[in-house]
């Protein structure tokens, strides 16, 4: 089932539930009753639970989208590295330039197609992975250079190898979800509180106060949703992407 038809599920779910819960009170307290003998202290702690709750759900989506960003940059950064080690090796002899290019070809290749599908299903890299650039990492140190041209472009080299692991070890680190499950039970004990105080102002069945306390708690659905989307950033539907890698090797996929 397509995430986004869960949502949607789900927000039509929200909103029946808040509808339905607001008509049956309606019924039960009588048509008689005057909601503006709602206490002025009610509809004090109304508002600041909803501005309380708005700032948590802000910086929630912040945290999450900054970690979507960091791994889609961990991923821009180790295709960027694997590039220069591509172009680089051009100074060194003909089969030791092409044996290094194709260990590289190699790795980028079992990223984009295996590595991937393990990162989004499985949450964690490939021991595969970790030793085609060890062979990488091998081919480019073990190579003694010839004279002092390849001499220069040896250290660059070897940064780069270095960049390339860094950035392989930031990505492993990003696969999982970002958000602990202290901070999801607050998010949505915090949504039901923050509905819930609907009931407590004694709104109307009337058309617009219906509409509005459905879209109220649709938008609530709809944000703890994208919050779960950007949790895991190689994972979901808005998830960081091999892009970069694509750019870059074009014949790797």
């Amino acid at each position: 089932m397509s995430e986004w038809l869960v949502l949607a599920l789900a927000m039509v779910a929200v909103c029946a539930i808040v509808l339905v819960v607001q008509v049956l009170q309606q019924r039960r307290i009588g048509d008689d009753d005057d909601p503006s003998e709602t206490p002025d202290v009610i509809e004090y702690m109304t508002m600041m639970i909803g501005v309380v709750y708005a700032i948590v759900l802000g910086l929630a989506i912040a945290g999450v989208w900054e970690a979507r960003s960091a791994a889609q940059d961990h991923v821009r950064n180790e295709a960027q590295a694997l590039h220069e080690i591509h172009e680089r090796v051009r100074v060194y002899p003909p089969d030791v330039r092409e044996r290094i290019r194709g260990d590289v070809d190699a790795y980028v290749s079992h990223v984009v197609t295996t590595e991937w599908k393990a990162m989004r299903s499985k949450g964690e890299l490939t021991d595969k992975g970790t030793q085609l650039l060890d062979t990488v990492r091998h081919d480019v140190t073990d190579y003694e250079p010839k004279n002092d041209f390849q001499a220069q472009a040896y250290q660059p080299l070897v940064d780069q190898v270095t960049a390339a692991d860094d950035a392989r070890n930031a990505r492993a680190d990003s696969t999982g979800a970002t958000m602990p499950g202290v901070v999801w039970f607050g998010l949505i004990v915090g949504g039901l509180v923050t509905i819930g105080m609907i009931f407590a102002l004694q709104i109307r069945r009337t058309p617009r106060e219906l509409i509005l306390a459905g879209l109220f708690s649709a938008l609530i659905a709809f944000l703890l949703f994208l919050i779960w989307d950007f949790d895991a950033p190689y994972s979901r539907g808005v998830a960081a992407t091999a892009e970069p890698f694509l750019m870059l090797f074009p014949g790797a996929g």
